[in-house]
């Protein structure tokens, strides 16, 4: 498996297909492997590239400093100029659009596009932010993900008529069981108060290429509502798509329709 040593510690990816890039950047708590039903379509005309956060997946730790989405990006940045990649167009699904849209304003000659997906980069609303800070201290205090948090955070991710009983339901709920205290501690709880205490990036939305740039929301997501999506197109100028009967995780919910619109960006871009 590949791994770059960046700010001393091993990010994990994996790089599949060759072709113009296309570096895929992921929802928090989820690993590369969200993306499987995309790395096997894309990677068919492209190169694709998709990596682990910091604690996800193989991924190690959070390196010590990182204390921003910011850093981040510069990191992902880092991970780029490792593979020789110049230029990429970047998938960036929810923390991931977080840190992309910061990637595409500091280095904005490195993208070729910008997929924001399922995201949002002003701040977190004070009530949700708060609420989100007191499940990291539970999380934090006892070491674990106990089962009535579980019951809690994981419909977040998805649709709200998705079943419970299905594979994808349930996979996501014992990955989030099985954490073990260290990367919980050490990197889950920082990242997710680096994610959800972010600063707000919407008055800069207007520096972005409206013509290399498209929204896309699933149509039933919580977290993220179709809302904010529209918001930021619009200050972005760009188009918005929204996926049908799709929550949080919109790749994977309704995965021949994500994977259809990059395609098609991709192909205009490329």
């Amino acid at each position: 498996m590949p791994f770059a040593t960046i700010d001393g510690q091993p990010l994990h990816y994996t790089d599949q297909g060759t072709g113009p890039a296309v570096l895929l950047a992921g929802s928090y708590l989820w690993d590369q492997a969200m993306w499987a039903p995309q790395i096997a379509a894309l990677s068919q005309h492209y190169r694709v590239i998709a990596l682990d956060l910091w604690g996800h997946g193989q991924s190690a730790k959070l390196p010590e400093g990182t204390t921003s989405l910011d850093d981040i990006a510069r990191q992902a940045l880092a991970l780029l100029d490792h593979l020789d990649i110049d230029r990429v167009t970047l998938v960036g699904l929810s923390v991931g659009g977080m840190w992309g849209v910061r990637l595409a304003l500091s280095a904005p000659q490195r993208l070729n596009g910008l997929v924001l997906m399922d995201t949002y980069v002003g701040v977190e609303p004070e009530p949700t932010r708060q609420y989100y800070f007191s499940l990291f201290k539970q999380i934090e205090d006892s070491g674990v993900i106990a089962p009535q948090l579980l019951d809690i955070v994981v419909p977040i991710f998805f649709r709200p008529g998705i079943d419970p009983q299905s594979a994808l339901y349930q996979d996501f709920r014992a990955a989030l069981a099985a954490l073990p205290a260290e990367r919980l501690r050490e990197s889950i709880v920082p990242m997710g108060r680096i994610t959800f205490g972010r600063d707000d990036l919407l008055p800069r939305l207007g520096e972005l290429n409206p013509d290399t740039t498209l929204v896309m929301c699933g149509d039933q997501d919580k977290p993220r509502p179709p809302s904010e999506a529209r918001e930021m197109a619009e200050l972005i100028g760009c188009s918005c798509v929204l996926v049908p009967e799709a929550g949080h995780i919109s790749n994977l919910e309704s995965a021949g329709f994500v994977t259809e619109a990059l395609l098609k960006f991709l192909a205009e871009r490329n």
